[in-house]
């Protein structure tokens, strides 16, 4: 996966009704780590990272990129969004384009905080590069996520197995007025 291309960065934080989206900072490691060592949030993602390994080698200021986003409820991290480019992607319908991804830690789970800031990142995308192309990957066995592309109005591409389970790759466009 590599940055988004031509993009200002960082942009403004994006406010939506109950949330900021915003570049990391030091007060979100804990945050971070907690998020990639959470059995419930990988449970669809190859498992949790060991917690010391985490604690050893997150910088004191997470890694800061175009396309990371921290989602932030009252000042406090509950999720990150990830929009990269998949220029390595395994499918050839998603290779090159726009890839979204999100974690969430569990307690923000279920309160429509995932949907709320995906649509922001989206909206925020469709600014930055019209008519751009977005693909998600998720395990059909992850219920939420599945739910979550489809409430984002992204439509299915195709299934296929990797990593030991069947995935689904969807895609999302949003069609810009011209002129």
């Amino acid at each position: 996966m590599e940055d988004l291309g031509p993009v200002a960065w960082p942009p403004e934080p994006i406010r939506t009704a109950r949330l900021v989206l915003r570049e990391p900072e030091a007060r979100d490691r804990a945050a971070f780590i907690e998020l990639l060592a959470s059995p419930e949030v990988h449970t669809y993602l190859g498992g949790p990272r060991p917690r010391d390994e985490l604690e050893r080698e997150t910088p004191e200021v997470p890694e800061r990129w175009p396309g990371s986003f921290v989602v932030d409820l009252d000042g406090s991290m509950i999720g990150q969004i990830l929009l990269r480019r998949a220029t390595g992607h395994r499918r050839p319908a998603a290779a090159g384009k726009a890839d979204l991804g999100y974690l969430f830690l569990p307690r923000a789970w279920g309160r429509g905080y995932a949907a709320e800031a995906c649509t922001a990142a989206l909206d925020w995308l469709t600014g930055a590069l019209p008519g751009e192309p977005v693909v998600l990957t998720t395990q059909t066995a992850n219920a939420g996520s599945m739910r979550l592309a489809a409430k984002l109005g992204f439509t299915e591409v195709e299934r296929f197995g990797a990593w030991g389970a069947e995935q689904w790759l969807g895609m999302w466009s949003r069609v810009t007025p011209s002129g």
